[in-house]
């Protein structure tokens, strides 16, 4: 016979479910544990806010206190009993006893007999302790609080009661033995500004390994916001071929984009990446379907400005509904919130195409690991997901070198793309110009040619091959000379847009 799958319930805390793969196990006690200022109490609170009615059993926070701060994050306990155990005003200033350590043997006893009372007089489904390993001080040896710890966890459970306790890391042996008595465990760190969140244990049940997101927010309380892991998410697709509106872009490159593509478009700053960008951006804005660019180096009225300058109708799409841009506040977010914004983009909204301006930004603008190849390797799952849902993506990639040995983009990323646009500048007999080429199509042909790129007021231009020059991806373009030794530079026609 089959064993039946556990119930679970709803943690309280968005995103947690979705690691716990559905929430915590009814009647099992889970061990929350972490140092000051992670976040432990929080996830209690909003545990027992969301179900019918809940136990807090405090050592630390008076209630009042208690209830003033969850109300400031938007949670609500209204429905639940506080037992509050912590020290009360008068013990430092009893006029009768002047330390501020008293000797009587038989306060420990007395705060049990609380608990047990409060635990026999109320009904409850749900219960927190907060810490419990503050019932160490209360018992003589870690192994009476390893049995009654036991015990009391075996209590709970027959009376199909689901607890969180939470458990300061400063004594490990006690923080080992409430995890080992668990059926879950879970560790909030917090470091460098950024909370996170692990499920290091969970009996009878998967979850999602790995360190994620942990925010808390003022007026909605804590959030979780999983690692995004693309193999969970699928969604049928036909691969057509998406135009820029411009003939000549698109003959560039093979017909247009393949829908669920990747491409990068890499060069120097200010050679027209971004812009060039934009026109897919416009043109699937313009087909109807949701698009959505996130700016990570410019502000957003800044680029509207721009790309009115430049003709472009950006500005009227957002105003219709189907371009949205974003502009990312540096530091404002961690790659598993950035992740989490366009999956909600994508599944709720249904976006269907997002343009990432740029990629040097998003290292530098996203909290998290400093770890360039960490950076990299979240980017990569983002790219992932957003193909396996048919999402057409662009990412913006900046090379910091303007002339010098050809590389088609600066942080090892072009194994990402299905099709990769350069753009150059070129010094060809003493003056500057720019070219545009593509150096990668996955699913189709392209011209092989490098042309000459402009931008004006009209927008953008792709002009004639740059034939007759060597040295053209160095960016120092010489003349090719003849067996004669006359200069051979031949341009052929080409309609420009």
């Amino acid at each position: 016979m089959d064993s039946q799958p556990p119930v679970k319930i709803h943690s309280g805390t968005p995103g947690l479910d979705e690691v716990l793969h559905g929430g915590f196990t009814s009647g099992q006690t889970t061990v929350v544990s972490g140092g000051p200022g992670t976040g432990k109490t929080i996830i209690g609170l909003q545990f027992l806010a969301t179900g019918d009615s809940g136990l807090y059993i405090g050592f630390e926070e008076r209630e009042n206190q208690l209830r003033q701060n969850a109300t400031a994050l938007g949670i609500d306990l209204s429905n639940i009993t506080i037992l509050d155990l912590s020290a009360k005003a008068d013990r430092f200033f009893n006029d009768n006893d002047y330390t501020i350590f008293p000797s009587e043997e038989v306060e420990g006893e007395e705060l049990i007999e609380q608990i047990v009372s409060a635990l026999n007089a109320t009904e409850f489904d749900r219960l927190v302790i907060d810490p419990l390993s503050e019932l160490r001080a209360l018992l003589p040896d870690d192994f009476q609080f390893r049995r009654n710890i036991s015990s009391l966890f075996n209590e709970l459970s027959d009376r199909s009661v689901t607890t969180l306790c939470t458990a300061q890391p400063a004594d490990k042996h006690v923080e080992s033995d409430l995890q080992f008595l668990s059926n879950t465990a879970i560790e909030l760190q917090y470091t460098n500004d950024r909370r996170t969140l692990e499920v290091t244990k969970y009996r009878g049940s998967e979850f999602a390994a790995g360190s994620h997101t942990y925010r808390i927010h003022t007026g909605t309380g804590g959030h979780v916001y999983p690692k995004l892991v693309p193999g969970d998410h699928q969604r049928e697709y036909d691969r057509t071929q998406l135009s820029s509106g411009l003939e000549s872009l698109d003959r560039l490159i093979g017909g247009g984009l393949e829908r669920g593509s990747v491409t990068v478009i890499s060069g120097p700053s200010g050679v027209g990446k971004t812009t060039t960008g934009s026109y897919f951006l416009q043109s699937a804005a313009a087909r109807g379907e949701r698009a959505l660019a996130y700016l990570f180096e410019e502000l957003r009225a800044d680029y509207l400005y721009r790309s009115t300058q430049l003709g472009m109708q950006l500005e009227q799409f957002t105003d219709e509904g189907t371009l949205e841009i974003k502009e990312i506040e540096a530091l404002s977010k961690t790659p598993d919130e950035f992740a989490a914004h366009v999956q909600t983009a994508v599944e709720d909204c249904n976006v269907e195409f997002v343009m990432i301006d740029g990629t040097a930004g998003y290292r530098q603008s996203l909290r998290g690991d400093d770890s360039p190849a960490q950076l990299t390797r979240e980017i990569h799952a983002l790219c992932r997901y957003l193909k396996r849902m048919g999402v057409t993506v662009i990412l913006i990639e900046e090379i910091s070198a303007i002339t010098g040995e050809f590389a088609p983009t600066t942080h090892q990323i072009s194994y990402l793309a299905d099709n990769l646009v350069f753009l150059r500048y070129l010094e060809i007999e003493g003056g500057m110009q720019k070219a545009i080429g593509v150096l990668k199509k996955r699913y189709s042909g392209f011209e092989t040619s490098l042309r000459q790129l402009s931008i004006d007021t009209d927008g953008l231009h792709i002009g004639s091959p740059l034939s007759g020059y060597q040295g053209l991806l160095t960016g120092i373009a010489k003349p090719i000379e003849s067996a004669h030794g006359k200069k051979i530079n031949n341009e052929t026609d080409y309609q420009t847009d």
